[in-house]
């Protein structure tokens, strides 16, 4: 396990990089909670059969537990959907790997723990990154920019939800619980706001995109994060799956087509720089110059 355990984390961060462009072909064709709707469903469904043997830990508590954090998860992919209709998925990869950033001082407020030296350096190498990826000519944001920022504070929350909620336990029956009330506010709000598309548009290239989302992107990248974490140091795992915003970058520009600029180049820098920094505290450097 030892020995798959990078190989697990890096494929991670390639399926959730990948699904950026993925997501972007998916949500131009089927409206936004609908096809969060079947993702989580999907993916509760799925998780739920793999980890059968966890079920006979389930109490009542694990409800409210999951109905929290699924609803910060459920607000997260919401917004980041939303943003990806209005802006390119390299940009939208990138801007929401900020919420690395955020997490720290979003945990200060609620566990009283003031960030330290490395979280002042990402906060101030991700402004500047966001602002070379984000901002136009006229200094202005675009709405999907926005949004995406937006996001990344919902995925922000939803990990220190998760930090609040799950000690004691068993993290994947949990997730089996935040999946599933994740789907239910996504159909309660498209069943509200959406109108629910015709069967006329499944065809065989959306129903991959679905199985793609569901079964790889949500089912599958979830259970090599866990097994890996548990087999590799924290500052190595941060390293590979922060590699996500790279994938979706790369994804994005050989499949879709996205622009490359030097600015969107130097912008994207100092992002993937600053969850670097926020993430390991450059303790590799300093290991290396120890050793």
């Amino acid at each position: 396990m030892r020995r798959l355990a990078k190989p697990m984390l890096l494929l991670a961060a390639l399926i959730w990089g990948s699904s950026f462009f993925v997501m972007k072909g998916a949500v131009d064709v089927i409206p936004t909670f609908y096809l969060l709707a079947i993702r989580f469903t999907g993916g509760a469904v799925l998780l739920g059969l793999v980890c059968w043997k966890r079920w006979r830990q389930f109490t009542p508590d694990y409800l409210w537990r999951g109905a929290v954090i699924g609803g910060f998860l459920f607000l997260a992919y919401s917004v980041q959907t939303f943003g990806l209709e209005r802006t390119t998925p390299s940009k939208n990869a990138f801007l929401t790997a900020v919420y690395c950033v955020i997490v720290p001082f979003l945990y200060w407020a609620v566990a009283r723990r003031r960030p330290d030296r490395y979280n002042i350096l990402a906060a101030v190498l991700c402004v500047a990154g966001v602002g070379l990826v984000s901002l136009s000519g006229d200094l202005t944001v675009n709405a999907g920019d926005a949004l995406t920022l937006c996001c990344a504070v919902f995925y922000a929350a939803h990990i220190v939800a998760v930090a609040k909620v799950s000690p004691g336990k068993d993290i994947y029956l949990l997730t089996v619980f935040q999946f599933a009330f994740a789907a239910l506010y996504a159909w309660a709000l498209g069943l509200l706001t959406q109108e629910f598309p015709g069967p006329s548009i499944f065809t065989p290239d959306l129903l991959f995109q679905l199985g793609y989302l569901t079964v790889m992107a949500t089912t599958v990248a979830l259970l090599f994060q866990n097994v890996g974490q548990v087999w590799s140091d924290p500052a190595s795992a941060a390293i590979l799956l922060s590699l996500e915003s790279v994938f979706g970058v790369l994804c994005s520009v050989i499949f879709y087509g996205d622009p490359v600029t030097p600015r969107l180049l130097a912008g994207f820098g100092c992002i993937f720089v600053a969850v670097v920094c926020s993430e390991t505290k450059f303790s590799f450097l300093r290991r290396r110059s120890a050793g």
